[in-house]
C-alpha cells in the first residue's frame, strides 16, 4: 500500500528523531559511565554515500570496541572541514575520521592551504573497501545510455549541459572536463556541498546528470529514479553488470580505484590504534556487513594501516600526474 507524502515525511522525521534520541542517550549512558564514545567524523552531510557506511559500521563497531560509537557530519568544502576537526581532535583513541580519497589524496594537490597535511596530522587505522565513481542522469532525461546522454546535449542549444559534482576539484569535475573535450560538449560542473543536496536536485530533475560514487546512486538507480549509464574503473560493477566502463566507451585514464579508509590524530598511541584496527577487522569479517557494503557498491577488502598507506601514497601520485597534465593550478 503507498502511504501518503505526507505521512510518509512524518514518519521520517520520527524516524531520524528517535535515532538522533538513541544516539543521544547512548552518549549519556557512557559518560554517566566514565566511558568515553568514539566518534566517527563524516566530511559529507548525512543521507549520503559516506554517511551511510559510516553509520553502518558504528552501529557494528559498539561490541568490539566495548563503547558507543557516534556520527558526526561535519560537511563543507569536500571534507576539508572535517579533516581539519581531526586535526584538532585530542590523540587519545576517541575520534576517527571516515575518509575517500577525495579528501586524502586530492584536496591537498589542488588547494593551496587545505588545513591539513595526511601525512604529518593522520595516522592510518584501516582500510575497508574501493569503490567507483558513476555517471548518472535524472529520471526526467530520455537518455537510456552513456551515448544517448551525449546526442540529448547536443540537442541542446549549443550542446551544453550541466553535470552535477559533489565537491569542487574532485575526480567527478576533472571527469567532466574530460567528458566535454572528448565529446565536444560544452559541460558545466555543478558543484555541491556533498552528493546528498545534488541527488535531491536530479531527483527533482532540477538538473540532468551527476557524477558520484556508486553507492551514491545505487538504491535510487534500483528503484528507476536515476540512472547510472557508465562507470570508472578497470571493469563493471557487481551490483550493476549491465552498466559499462567508461573504458569501455574509450576513455582511459581512470582505472585506479578510489578507497575509504579510517584515519586517526597524528600522536594516537600505538595501543589504541591497535585497538581500533583490530574492531574494524572484525566488523569487516561479518558476513552481513559485507553484503550490506557490497549492496551499497564497495568492494570490501580490509586493509591494515601500512596497506592503507601505501594505497594513499600510489593513488596520490597517480593523480598529482593527472591533475598537472590537466593544467590545473592549485586554487
Amino acid at each position: 500500500m503507498n502511504m501518503p507524502s505526507s505521512r510518509r515525511s512524518l514518519v521520517s522525521l520520527a524516524l531520524r528523531g528517535a535515532a538522533a534520541l538513541c544516539a543521544g542517550l547512548a552518549l549519556s549512558t557512557a559518560m554517566a559511565q566514565g566511558t568515553k564514545p568514539v566518534r566517527i567524523l563524516v566530511g559529507f552531510p548525512a543521507g549520503g554515500g559516506s554517511d551511510a557506511i559510516a553509520r553502518l559500521l558504528a552501529d557494528k563497531l559498539k561490541e568490539p570496541l566495548g563503547t558507543p560509537v557516534v556520527v558526526e557530519n561535519r560537511p563543507g568544502a569536500g571534507g576539508q572541514i572535517a579533516a581539519q576537526a581531526l586535526k584538532a581532535a585530542p590523540a587519545d583513541g576517541t575520534t576517527l575520521f571516515l575518509s575517500h580519497d577525495h579528501t586524502i589524496s586530492i584536496l591537498p594537490l589542488v588547494v593551496k592551504n587545505p588545513g591539513y597535511h595526511p601525512g604529518d596530522d593522520f595516522v592510518p587505522v584501516a582500510g575497508i573497501a574501493t569503490f567507483v565513481n558513476a555517471f548518472a542522469v535524472s529520471g526526467g532525461t530520455p537518455a537510456k545510455g552513456f551515448g544517448e546522454y551525449v546526442e540529448w546535449v547536443k540537442a541542446q542549444g549549443g550542446g551544453k549541459g550541466a553535470v552535477g559534482i559533489p565537491a569542487p576539484a574532485s575526480t567527478p569535475e576533472f571527469l567532466v572536463k574530460l567528458l566535454g573535450e572528448k565529446y565536444k560538449l560544452d559541460l558545466v560542473s555543478a558543484p555541491y556541498r556533498g552528493s546528498a543536496p545534488m541527488l535531491a536536485d536530479m531527483l527533482g530533475n532540477q538538473i540532468g546528470a551527476g557524477v558520484a560514487s556508486v553507492q551514491d546512486f545505487i538504491e535510487n538507480h534500483k528503484a528507476g529514479k536515476v540512472r547510472v549509464v557508465a562507470v570508472l574503473g578497470g571493469k563493471r560493477q557487481a551490483a550493476l553488470p549491465d552498466v559499462p566502463t567508461f573504458s569501455e566507451l574509450g576513455l582511459k585514464g581512470f582505472e585506479d580505484l578510489p578507497y575509504y579508509g579510517f584515519y586517526a590524530p597524528k600522536g594516537t598511541p600505538q595501543r589504541d590504534i591497535s585497538h581500533l584496527t583490530a574492531a574494524l577487522a572484525k566488523v569487516l569479517a561479518l558476513p552481513e556487513v559485507r553484503k550490506q557494503l557490497t549492496e551499497l557498491g564497495l568492494t570490501v577488502g580490509y586493509m591494515a594501516p601500512e596497506q592503507l598507506a601505501a594505497r594513499e601514497h600510489a593513488y596520490t601520485q597517480a593523480w598529482a600526474r593527472i591533475i598537472k597534465d590537466s593544467g590545473f593550478q592549485p586554487q
